[in-house]
């Protein structure tokens, strides 16, 4: 018992004394934040007891620090007065009110009975105010760059916009405003489909393709429509073209297995040399299991048919005229059917033959069906292709 508790209390000490020279690493490389949530984490729970001092005396070194190092560079923004350091200027403050409120829900803190002062202001007005400042200037830019001719002009307008709403929700009409250059910042893409294959291809097939609602498609900046619409400028033109589909002939092959096993059908007398019965102490008859050779000719059918589709996805840029990218595509679809009969003694039979022979052959699919199947991996690829492929600009 006394060795169980001299273990425990080493681990204790052995952890604590890690814990302490982690702090101590944080502190001196700077990472001031880092130390105090160190601190903060071990002091939790039971923060007055004695050997908890040693935490109290980093989090207040790692406060002070951290606090000057943030006022210092606040200072320093301030002097340089360049309207673009409003935003940082709000995130040092906002960063300096957090830290106190992390901290404030373990006071008081004493050192040896004397109360840990830890200098903590209230940055409310500076935060207010230089959120304004950021917001304003935010927006200032962003409305510029609404005037402009170029996308991504609007997307970073939009951006703009955005961390305003993040800072400064419902600030003047900046959400009317995302609206207008997300719209004007946009890809609209028309997707057509092209069959060059001299083959049908079904409708439910091409239907299918070009349902984009059906794809998950997440993409903030561009937008695939299947039907062109009045009041959309498309930028480009997305078009999947089937160039050729290759389908081979409905082939049946068969091959002729036979299969012979050692089965026990009941039981014999055993015999000697000379052919007599052999009895045992008692005078019976001794019986043996009496082994029967059996035999069975396995008739195995394979039907198969397969297509493929192979072609090409094409951007092509509506305002030059100019072809941007292009990918190939490739869809292979099997039909396979395996069945057969037997003649003689099925018991013969390898057990992974036995299911074949519970089914019969049936009608291979039309090719119109075969090449329909083939758009579950087309849709696949084109999924790939539009989520991966970024217009460029």
């Amino acid at each position: 018992m006394k060795k169980s508790l001299l273990s425990a209390i080493i681990i204790i000490l052995i952890i604590s004394c890690s814990s302490s020279k982690q702090i101590e690493r944080a502190v001196s490389s700077g990472n001031y934040d880092q130390a105090i949530s160190d601190a903060i984490g071990k002091l939790r729970t039971n923060k007055d007891k004695k050997g908890k001092t040693e935490f109290i005396v980093m989090l207040e070194d790692a406060f002070n620090k951290a606090t000057e190092r943030d006022l210092n560079n606040i200072d320093y923004l301030n002097k340089d007065s360049n309207p673009e350091n409003y935003l940082k200027i709000y995130d040092l403050y906002v960063g300096l009110d957090n830290r106190q409120e992390r901290i404030k829900p373990l006071l008081p803190l004493y050192i040896n009975n004397r109360e840990v002062r830890l200098n903590m202001k209230d940055y409310s007005s500076q935060i207010i105010a230089n959120k304004d400042k950021a917001s304003q200037h935010l927006y200032n830019n962003a409305s510029a760059l609404l005037k402009s001719n170029n996308k991504m002009d609007f997307r970073y307008a939009y951006n703009d916009f955005q961390e305003i709403e993040n800072i400064n929700p419902n600030f003047k009409d900046v959400r009317q405003l995302m609206d207008v250059a997300h719209q004007k910042g946009t890809d609209f893409v028309i997707v057509d489909m092209r069959n060059d294959t001299q083959k049908v291809i079904p409708n439910r097939l091409e239907t299918d393709l070009l349902n984009f609602s059906t794809y998950g498609l997440n993409n903030l900046w561009t937008v695939y429509h299947n039907t062109p619409t009045n009041d959309v400028k498309y930028d480009y033109n997305m078009l999947v073209n089937l160039r050729q589909i290759n389908i081979s002939p409905e082939q049946v092959k068969e091959r002729q297995i036979i299969k012979e096993k050692q089965i026990v059908d009941g039981k014999k007398n055993l015999l000697d040399n000379k052919g007599n019965v052999v009895k045992d102490s008692l005078g019976k008859n001794i019986q043996v299991d009496n082994l029967k050779t059996i035999r069975c000719e396995y008739y195995e059918f394979r039907q198969f048919k397969s297509v493929q589709v192979t072609g090409n996805v094409e951007y092509v840029n509506l305002n030059t005229k100019q072809l941007e990218d292009a990918f190939p595509v490739t869809s292979e679809f099997v039909f396979e059917h395996i069945y057969a009969t037997y003649r003689g003694d099925k018991r013969a039979l390898d057990t992974d033959l036995l299911p074949f022979l519970d089914r019969r052959g049936v009608p291979f699919p039309t090719e119109e069906q075969m090449i329909y199947d083939t758009g579950e991996d087309l849709k696949a690829q084109l999924k790939r292709i539009i989520n991966s492929y970024t217009i460029r600009r």
